[in-house]
């Protein structure tokens, strides 16, 4: 029988909210948290209720703005900008250090807040706030060669991001492109990561960051944050449908822009007969649920090799561990070590229920299907966002399943007795962030890798967003715009010599670096 779990001690949602409030009074109310616009915390918005993933709680909804509004904010950050872009680069720099040392402090609490908010389990959740942490302090130890010959922008960077990484991806390039000379603007996600991005937020503004952070609808924002002639440039990271009509605004604009859109993934087997490393890497692939822009939900292998490919896929995939995130056999037990915990939300997860259901009525096979009685649950909770592992053999061309990402624990497997077939469903999204080629012949993987539509190939291991000085892009339609990391992330949103083209992808050209 299996123990009866209980909340560890110190990490409910009020022990988070209260730690909030003594840390950072003037971004946080008793109900409530607030904009940051015009240097000042602002005390305006309707608020949205909000739950929690992890149990079905109330947490802190977004203060959501009217378009109005954001447009007086974006005027204001248009002067924050003009002043922030003739400080000299070491005072930026201790600023920015200073904002690290900062977060560093508060941690733990950040990583407390991704867990409530997103339900990411701890290990992840740290791992977050490091990768922004130990990210930002790269470009500060080295800033000064990547801004030689180059300028700020000629108005503040708008950064609208998906929820499932507010630190290492949102707070870390609002850092960067502080550091390199831009006011900067950030709206939170719709689906989580309010309170996280307020506290990030409230610390760097106490060290003189020129941020602006705001929420509401995307498309009462969007001409604020996107089409609004002060702005410098736009970054954004999220599906393709809402990206697309950002590409769209800016194209015609002419603005400055990063658009990190979706793309499926996939992981092709050929020839291949090293199947102690897939089992022990299939594990890993599941963090976080597969709610991450480098996730592999698709795996491609070829026909003969489909016994070989399940023996060593099954029992990696039955190892899974989910849960809530916090639930622990003794209250002072360390946090549990979990695969992944909920999806982001409740609607999330009936779509992915529905997905599969209507995949496996017209003719795909389940081949696996964990069910939630091999979960680590609180007594009586609200388990209605978790989603158990799922791995679906050819899913019917009709389902989304066949040719689009779903974030969530989904697996699918298609099945390919030639070269051609295996590119082919590879390549079945127009273009993706990252891909892997498992097969024994570096000959092969040499051949067919640059055949992938992906900005980052592996040979037989997963590919990652990276850090520091590792590039990141993407082809087709999963990318828009100027490529980032290392250096580029500064030249993405800073100006250059006359004529510069800076690698991505763009209407008139597309340059790899």
């Amino acid at each position: 029988m299996a123990p009866t779990l209980t909340l560890k001690t110190g990490t409910s949602w009020l022990d988070a909210w209260r730690r909030c409030l003594a840390v950072a009074p003037e971004a946080f109310r008793d109900d409530r948290v607030l904009n940051l616009w015009n240097g000042a915390w602002q005390e305006d918005g309707r608020v949205l209720p909000a739950v929690s993933p992890v149990d079905g709680s109330p947490i802190a909804g977004p203060p959501r703005l009217d378009g109005t509004t954001a447009h007086w904010a974006v005027r204001a950050a248009l002067d924050q900008h003009r002043a922030w872009r003739h400080l000299p680069l070491e005072e930026r720099r201790a600023r920015v250090a200073a904002t690290l040392d900062a977060l560093a402090e508060h941690r733990g609490l950040l990583a407390l807040l991704l867990v409530w908010e997103i339900g990411k389990p701890w290990r992840l959740a740290q791992a977050d706030v490091d990768r922004a942490i130990d990210g930002v302090r790269w470009y500060v130890d080295g800033i000064e060669p990547m801004l030689a010959g180059r300028s700020s922008l000629d108005g503040p960077v708008s950064n609208i991001a998906s929820w499932n990484y507010p630190m290492s991806v949102l707070v870390h390039a609002v850092l960067v492109q502080a550091l390199a000379g831009n006011a900067v603007i950030a709206k939170t996600p719709t689906d989580g990561g309010v309170a996280c991005l307020t506290l990030a937020c409230a610390l760097a503004a106490r060290e003189g960051i020129p941020v602006t952070l705001v929420s509401g609808s995307g498309g009462e924002l969007s001409q604020a944050l996107v089409r609004a002639p002060e702005i410098g440039c736009v970054s954004f990271v999220g599906g393709r449908d809402t990206g697309a009509a950002v590409a769209t605004a800016v194209a015609d604009l002419g603005k400055r822009h990063v658009l990190e859109q979706e793309g499926l993934n996939t992981w092709g087997i050929w020839n291949h007969s090293d199947w102690d490393t897939l089992t022990a890497v299939i594990p890993k692939l599941f963090d976080y649920g597969k709610q991450r822009c480098t996730a592999y939900p698709r795996f491609v292998v070829q026909r003969k090799l489909f016994d070989a490919f399940l023996a060593a896929y099954l029992p990696a995939v039955r190892t899974l561990q989910v849960g809530h995130p916090l639930a622990v056999e003794q209250p002072d037990d360390p946090f549990p070590q979990l695969d992944f915990g909920p999806v982001i939300n409740a609607a999330k997860a009936k779509e992915l229920h529905d997905q599969v259901a209507e995949a496996i009525e017209r003719g795909a096979v389940p081949l696996h299907r964990a069910t939630p009685d091999e979960a680590r649950f609180l007594p009586g909770q609200d388990t209605s966002a978790y989603v158990q592992p799922v791995t679906l053999l050819d899913p019917p061309p009709s389902s989304p399943l066949h040719h689009a990402e779903p974030f969530g624990p989904v697996d699918t497997i298609v099945l390919v007795d030639t070269e051609a077939e295996l590119l082919a469903a590879m390549n079945a999204s127009n273009g993706a962030l990252v891909a892997t080629l498992s097969t024994d012949d570096r000959a092969t993987y040499d051949r067919l890798a640059p055949q992938i539509r992906a900005f980052k190939v592996g040979h037989g291991t997963p590919r990652s967003r990276g850090d520091r000085d590792e590039l990141f892009g993407g082809l087709g339609g999963s990318w828009r715009g100027a490529f980032v990391g290392g250096d580029l992330l500064v030249r993405a949103v800073t100006r250059g010599p006359e004529g510069e083209r800076l690698p991505g992808n763009f209407p008139e050209y597309q340059l790899l670096p």
